[in-house]
């Protein structure tokens, strides 16, 4: 702890003292000349006119635009693009704020000619308040959905179950181009394809912009937009084993006025899971064993469709509505098998059970979003509303019959549960320039959920009254912010202020749940960045967060598959609050770049999830509030190009934590420490060749009562261009070792729990791509 605090004042007295020089502002616009689209992410160099020596560089934004500093002098600028040619403006002498207006673009037609892959964009832009991670030509995923992008963004976790994590923590937020999605919170985002993927923006210490829910920060997974006019599209095409098939279609339609889009897939989709449980339990000094074997097979189908469209009022105006649909339905079926030793490792009975399992789930948004530019440059008004309306139909139905040392007649079990749920969202957010670097930004958002379940069970045909209930959860959280921006010099900062009111309230039809809890809270932000040199960036940010309940950790009713280990929600489970800490540096040279952070994070009330054995003999699993957990952490990015064909890439990632609390008398303290990282390579030959490889390897994390062991996987992917690049075929091995196994231990008062589950095996996919009356690299149009 003291080393943090000691670079973090190393580093604001290091932005306190720096030097002000008296500087000037280069700004322009960068355009395709044949389109007139804006070029994003064009190269901006300024260089010495005397000795041709690098003195300052950037990009452009999603706009085309670039905005530069320099001192007085006569300098040499230089604006390139990949695939285009060129252009260089001699001899510029800067003595006052200089606009170079719109600066056209032409391509190169011999270098698109060339056989040879060229380099892609820049993998990794370190921003004032955000990385961003461009997903380029990500061989691993193609075929693939976001989760298999996210398990390749540095920092990003997703385990074989499909939860996601930051840094190790899984109470991250995870938005949609901004916006949150109940996809993500019905574990629908395997629905949508890799391919419609631009960009992810990880925030570890998100602005006051942002809302403060989530306390390991959020991530923010930006989809495709069509840039082109005219009439284009996309095929693909996958299959793959264990039986994987799917299909997605994405056109649009563009001119002046109008942009129309549409998006249509298909997926139906295998998955093999086993799970092997050793339970140990000492009653009275006698030790009882009981050995547990799961083996499932799962089946996803789903189809989803997209439509809408932009429609360009005038320059200045812009109104883009949409509608989503996606239709999934689970069917599953999983064996249990039970076997039962005495202390002498007799085999003293065995049960064995088989659940059928079907989940239709059926999720819709309307959106409406509306933005206004001004006459004065970089001043916007954007105002978002979004309708979410889903339901699923949860039903499980189980036969279950004693085998040992005599068989007995079955009993069956069903349960249906019933949720619906309707969510209504409305932002605006206004941003205005006050000077040629400062501006303020302001804005509001409210949300208004409502999530209704209907649970039920009955054995042998009986309904049991104690698991008959109708749980409804209501959530209303309004929220408003500023946050103001400057830059002086080499030194840029942003600082902010959110509030944000919750009311929450969850009840039942029998009365047992009631509670209702409102709260008003303050998040401040600050963001501090300095330029030490060309290509060297250092920053210091700050930011209060907020991680409140989910529905289905407040919901009681859990499902009844292995009725040994259920898990529950907790209808009395607080908000967790965090102070979050972070230092980060960025230095590039050449075709090398390192990208070191720093990390505390200091939590009240925070989550954990608590096993206990119940009167009966079983166990059950809880999400409970404990007190503090102090987090302390080092991050390590890199990416290295030595040769136009290689890139290779890496993260480490080592953090320890000290947790303390107690839950009804038990003390669940934990003090310890792990780490994880990512290797991954990319060879890119002649003729569209292209392959790409991936490992991760997870160290051991042991808690108060869960001890989860070390684990890795590697995944593979090869890809060949076709048809004069308009499309491609790719191969995917992912999980190549069939390593991607789940061992741990939980422990407690006279049991130990020990399981090993492999959720995912080894999946191997053939991708082909088709790309018409549009270019290689070029991007869909995507839900926002």
């Amino acid at each position: 702890m003291k080393k943090i605090v000691i670079l973090f004042v190393y580093l604001a007295c290091l932005i306190a003292h720096a030097q002000q020089n008296n500087e000037y502002a280069i700004t322009g616009k960068v355009v395709d000349k044949t389109t007139q689209q804006p070029l994003e992410y064009a190269t901006i160099t300024i260089f010495d006119a005397k000795n041709n020596t690098t003195l300052e560089g950037g990009i452009t934004d999603g706009k085309g635009n670039f905005a530069l500093a320099i001192g007085k002098g006569v300098y040499a600028i230089k604006i390139e693009f990949i695939s285009f040619k060129a252009h260089e403006l001699k001899d510029i002498s800067i003595a006052k704020n200089l606009n170079l207006g719109t600066i056209n673009l032409e391509e190169d037609a011999q270098y698109l000619n060339e056989v040879e892959i060229v380099a892609e964009r820049t993998t990794v832009e370190l921003k004032l308040d955000k990385k961003v991670f461009n997903v380029g030509k990500d061989l691993i995923s193609q075929g693939g959905s976001i989760n298999d992008i996210l398990d390749n963004v540095p920092s990003v976790s997703v385990d074989a179950g499909g939860g996601i994590s930051l840094r190790g923590n899984g109470n991250v937020r995870i938005l949609i181009n901004g916006k949150p999605s109940a996809l993500v919170a019905n574990n629908g985002l395997d629905q949508i394809p890799a391919e419609n993927i631009s960009k992810v923006e990880v925030i570890t210490n998100p602005s006051a912009r942002y809302e403060a829910q989530g306390t390991a920060g959020i991530i923010n997974i930006i989809l495709k937009k069509n840039k082109k006019g005219g009439f284009s599209g996309s095929v693909q095409l996958g299959a793959g084993t264990p039986r994987d098939f799917r299909t997605n279609v994405n056109l649009t339609y563009k001119t002046d006025k109008i942009n129309l889009f549409t998006n249509v897939g298909y997926r139906n989709s295998n998955y093999e899971g086993a799970e092997d449980i050793q339970q140990t339990v000492t009653n009275n000094g006698v030790e009882i064993n009981l050995l547990q074997n799961n083996d499932q097979d799962r089946n996803d189908n789903a189809h989803n469709i997209f439509f809408g469209g932009d429609y360009y009022i005038n320059d200045k105006n812009t109104l883009t509505t949409s509608f989503y649909h996606t239709a999934l339905k689970n069917t599953d079926e999983t064996r249990l098998n039970y076997s039962y030793f005495d202390a002498l490792g007799t085999l003293d009975s065995t049960i064995s059970r088989v659940e059928n399992y079907k989940e239709p789930q059926n999720f819709n948004r309307l959106e409406m979003n509306y933005v206004k530019t001004f006459e004065k440059e970089g001043q916007k008004l954007e105002m978002d509303v979004q309708y979410d309306f889903w339901n699923d139909d949860e039903q499980e139905s189980i036969r279950q019959q004693k085998t040992f040392p005599a068989e007995t007649t079955f009993t069956t079990i069903r349960s249906d549960d019933v949720e619906s749920s309707k969510d209504f969202l409305f932002q605006a957010n206004f941003v205005s320039p006050l000077t040629k670097t400062a501006r303020l930004e302001t804005g509001f958002r409210g949300e208004i959920r409502r999530i209704t379940s209907d649970y039920m069970v009955h054995i042998d045909d009986q309904l049991i009254p104690d698991l008959d209930n109708e749980l409804d959860y209501n959530e209303r959280i309004y929220g408003v912010y500023a946050q103001y921006g400057d830059k002086i010099g080499k030194f840029n900062y942003l600082l902010g202020l959110r509030v944000e009111h919750s009311d929450i309230g969850i009840d039942d039809e029998k009365q047992l749940f009631n509670d209702t809890k409102k709260y008003t809270n303050l998040f401040p932000t600050v963001h501090l960045s300095y330029k030490l040199a060309e290509q060297t960036d250092v920053q210091l940010s700050y930011s209060r967060r907020i991680n409140r309940p989910r529905f289905w950790q407040l919901n009681p009713f859990g499902g009844l598959t292995d009725f040994r280990n259920i898990f529950a929600g907790n209808p009395d489970l607080n908000p967790m609050y965090t102070n979050s800490f972070e230092a980060a540096f960025l230095k590039r040279w050449g075709k090398f770049s390192i990208n070191p952070s720093l990390y505390y994070q200091h939590t009240t009330d925070f989550f954990n999830f608590v096993t206990s054995q119940t009167a009966d003999g079983n166990f059950r699993t809880i999400p409970v509030n404990l007190d503090t957990e102090d987090r302390i952490g080092f991050e390590l990015s890199t990416t290295y190009n030595p040769f136009k064909w290689l890139r290779l890439s890496g993260e480490f990632n080592y953090y320890q934590f000290d947790q303390k609390g107690d839950y009804l008398g038990d003390n669940f303290d934990a003090k310890n420490k792990t780490w994880f990282t990512r290797i991954n390579s990319r060879m890119r030959f002649s003729k569209g060749l292209s392959t790409q490889m991936s490992f991760n390897y997870q160290g051991k994390n042991q808690q108060a009562q869960v001890l989860q062991k070390a684990q890795y996987f590697a995944d593979f992917g090869i890809s060949k261009d076709l048809f004069n690049d308009k499309g491609a075929i790719t191969l995917n091995v992912r999980n190549i070792f069939d390593s991607r196994i789940q061992d741990r231990v939980i422990t407690g008062e006279n049991f130990r729990l020990a399981s090993q589950s492999r959720r995912v095996g080894r999946r191997i996919s053939v991708t082909f791509v088709y790309k018409f009356n549009r270019k290689k690299g070029q991007r869909d149009r995507m839900p926002d």
